[in-house]
């Protein structure tokens, strides 16, 4: 009885040291992916900047009279293009994002950017612009003046300039105009979870963790990065149920990787990226050549000789020095362990890169190698 009650004793203490490390790993399925049908919706329009100051289009900009032609038309002024020679004025492109839900009157961000000769936009007001979806609906509205980070100033042939002051930000400058709802039963009865990254793995737990969170086989895998859910019996509670679904905490499975940066001398490896038993030696042999040209001058004493002159001696040193090899034993283990081990050798980052590729190139390390 007594072994028995410290065999329990000990199997709490176990799920209790190993609940926190699998809850620290833990992710929820809102950080990993997305419902489909959920999706932002870009939208796009064109307008004009007003306000600059003689540092927008050039008057033989034909696109930026037209529109401010068409502009002033619509509000009741005719005017002949050709009579359009300000340079206060300029052609943008107006782009935003509206997110997957969105109610009249809502704020958005807008990006505006300069299609013309524009040197600058900074001080500019972008007069009220409709920004249309790919069906070409008009669903927001943007209008305000604008934030630019940047500058261009010029003088007597003199540029001096900051960041790209054709580009500006309207924080919360376009309203939405139009409703917008994410349709998440993509089929009738159901909706679809996608995984951002595809894994067999981690969608054969993902279905795993969803039915044992509703106690019902209500999630089954279609692919490698879609799990479909049955809602037939949420259609009442279908905010409640897609609540649960995201909070839902899984580890996923990842592909063993190493991402080489050649350029900076960055090495970064998951931790769980295992390499094979390998030795490594590494050595240099450095070899020098030092040339040294020197000048002879004969030396006359008592007056000029003829066709005398000096000549140059050249001596060249050789000298070659080997350094000390490095051989590092590392018995099977991770990646982790081997580059702390070569740091401890004092080897560089970029011999490190070296070493990385010629062992996998031996088999030795059992990890997709991603060189930037």
């Amino acid at each position: 009885m007594i072994g028995r009650c410290i065999h329990i004793l000990a199997i709490i203490i176990l799920a209790s040291i190993c609940a926190p490390a699998a809850i620290a790993n833990s992710v929820r399925l809102k950080d990993m992916g997305r419902f489909d049908g959920w999706r932002d919706n870009p939208v796009v329009g064109y307008g004009i900047v007003t306000g600059l100051s003689s540092s927008g289009d050039s008057p033989r900009n034909q696109v930026t009279k037209m529109a401010l032609k068409n502009a002033l038309a619509r509000l009741g002024l005719e005017i002949d293009p050709s009579q359009i020679q300000s340079r206060n004025v300029a052609v943008v492109m107006v782009t935003a994002t509206l997110p997957p839900s969105a109610n009249i009157g809502d704020r958005l961000d807008v990006t505006v950017n300069s299609i013309g000769d524009a040197r600058s936009l900074a001080g500019g007001t972008l007069l009220m612009t409709p920004l249309k979806g790919p069906d070409g609906q008009v669903y927001a509205l943007a209008q305000g003046a604008l934030v630019i980070g940047a500058y261009n100033f010029q003088a007597d042939q003199n540029v001096s300039q900051k960041n790209y002051p054709a580009a500006g930000a309207l924080p919360n400058g376009a309203t939405v105009e139009r409703s917008v709802t994410a349709q998440l039963e993509t089929v009738p009865g159901s909706i679809r979870y996608v995984l951002r990254d595809p894994d067999f793995s981690t969608a054969e737990a993902v279905a795993r963790s969803i039915n044992l969170e509703f106690s019902a086989p209500i999630a089954s895998v279609i692919s490698a990065d879609m799990i479909n859910i049955s809602t037939e019996k949420w259609n009442a509670a279908m905010n409640s149920m897609l609540a649960r679904i995201e909070n839902v905490r899984i580890t996923p499975d990842s592909v063993s990787r190493i991402v080489i940066n050649e350029k900076t001398g960055t090495v970064v490896a998951g931790g769980n990226v295992r390499i094979s038993d390998v030795v490594i030696a590494q050595g240099d042999i450095k070899v020098t050549v030092e040339v040294d040209n020197s000048a002879s001058q004969p030396n006359i004493f008592g007056g000029f000789v003829r066709d005398s002159g000096g000549f140059i001696v050249t001596n060249t040193k050789l000298s070659v020095s080997e350094e000390k090899d490095i051989v590092y034993r590392a018995p099977g283990t991770s990646v982790a362990d081997l580059v702390q081990g070569l740091s401890k050798a004092k080897v560089p980052t970029r011999t490190m890169i070296a070493i990385l590729q010629a062992m996998k190139a031996a088999g030795a390390v059992h990890a997709d190698i991603v060189v930037q």
